[in-house]
């Protein structure tokens, strides 16, 4: 096999993820001999097993490293099994593609994981390029999420997306799927979310999700680093964390318990250098337990809106992102209400507070506290009794 493409779709599935000997070995051979090697056709050789050993030591391994053989003798029940060609035919049959480091597609800030960085990707979505990290955020948390964890999601998604940023998560029930359908309202120029799988994209799981990841393999991109087929295993559930941090520039915490494995996915975030936010919740809910643990030991900014967010994702001195028009977002940061009061205010006549009560759904008494606020803002004007909105100006 002299291709490199079947070659890394074989070593996926060879190997698990973060297999640091593997990784060494293909980083000194490169994907191809490291196949023939792992597959006991040729010899390693003293040599290159130093090299294996100094590329470890380089990535902070510790110890003495003690040669090839033992993950020799672990890869080899998988050898029979490898056909790398069967496993492009499953990606091309559900209309997915394999990418490696070198194409086009590839997302360059998964370099910042070093020899962590994964094999290959199973893709499955737009045919474009990822954004940079800069113009990612990570939204995870609690797959029993509570009805605030779940509006307060949905607003950070919705209006992150409207300013153009896409939204990482890892596609499970609770915080996961509100990020992902709330990004997809939004809707964004560029790729408005991406999932990332602990299991093969040829089955969507949780099945109870699968018709949100259809979507967003349609409008974004569904991604995994094992291969088709593969089972979502806890294992693999914590190692594509590293996945979800390395993607973003942020990775906002927005409900979590005191043991979770948002959290993991928060400290890789931080190992990486990558900023971190959390969302506070009730001190009596155990769901923001996490989120106040992150706070707490200093590991994570407090951030209550998509704007503060937006504020950790740009470097110091560059512009905050914009809005889809090149302005910022006019709702961030509003309530509930406000939003829907501001979506029911028309742009070139005036509408009275009857009117927008009944539009809004809202009472007569919330429309005019809401109209005071949002004139205060300037988004709203009064004229002649009547209240239309305000275009905003940059």
């Amino acid at each position: 096999m002299n291709d490199e493409r079947p070659a890394r779709a074989a070593l996926a599935r060879l190997m698990e993820p973060q297999d640091a000997a593997g990784l060494a070995l293909i980083k000194v051979a490169g994907a191809v001999e490291a196949l023939r090697i792992a597959c006991g056709h040729i010899d390693p050789g003293p040599s290159l097993e130093r090299e294996i050993g100094e590329a470890l030591a380089e990535a902070g391994g510790s110890g003495t490293w003690p040669g090839l053989a033992e993950a020799l003798r672990r890869w080899r029940p998988r050898v029979p099994d490898l056909a790398p060609e069967r496993d492009l035919a499953t990606m091309a049959r559900i209309g997915g593609r394999l990418i490696i480091p070198g194409d086009e597609l590839w997302p360059v800030q998964l370099a910042d994981l070093g020899l962590q960085q994964p094999v290959c990707l199973w893709w499955r979505g737009a045919e474009q390029p990822l954004p940079p990290a800069a113009r990612s955020v990570a939204l995870v948390g609690s797959r029993d999420s509570t009805s605030y964890g779940a509006a307060v999601t949905g607003d950070l998604a919705y209006s992150l997306a409207q300013r153009g940023f896409t939204v990482v998560s890892g596609g499970a029930y609770g915080i996961d799927a509100h990020a992902h359908r709330a990004a997809l309202a939004g809707g964004s120029d560029s790729v408005p979310t991406i999932a990332v799988m602990a299991g093969g994209v040829d089955r969507f799981y949780p099945a109870g999700n699968e018709d949100l990841l259809r979507a967003v393999a349609n409008q974004g991109a569904v991604l995994a680093e094992v291969p088709p087929g593969s089972a979502p295993t806890r294992y693999r559930f914590l190692q594509r964390n590293r996945l979800i941090a390395a993607l973003s520039a942020v990775t906002v915490v927005v409900e979590a318990r005191w043991r979770s494995g948002a959290l993991n996915t928060a400290h890789h975030a931080e190992t990486l250098g990558r900023a971190v936010g959390a969302v506070p919740g009730s001190v009596h809910s155990a769901n923001s337990a996490g989120c106040h643990r992150l706070l707490r030991e200093g590991g994570a900014v407090c951030v209550t809106d998509a704007g503060e967010v937006a504020e950790l994702a740009a470097p110091a001195g560059e512009a905050l992102p914009q809005g889809p028009t090149g302005q910022a977002a006019d709702h961030d940061g509003l309530t509930l209400e406000d939003l829907i009061l501001l979506d029911a205010l028309p742009l070139r006549t005036t509408s009275s507070v009857e009117k927008l009560s009944s539009v809004a759904g809202l009472g007569p008494e919330a429309v005019r506290a809401g109209l005071g606020r949002l004139g205060l803002l300037g988004l709203a004007s009064s004229e002649r009794g009547g209240w239309k909105r305000l275009k905003t100006v940059s």
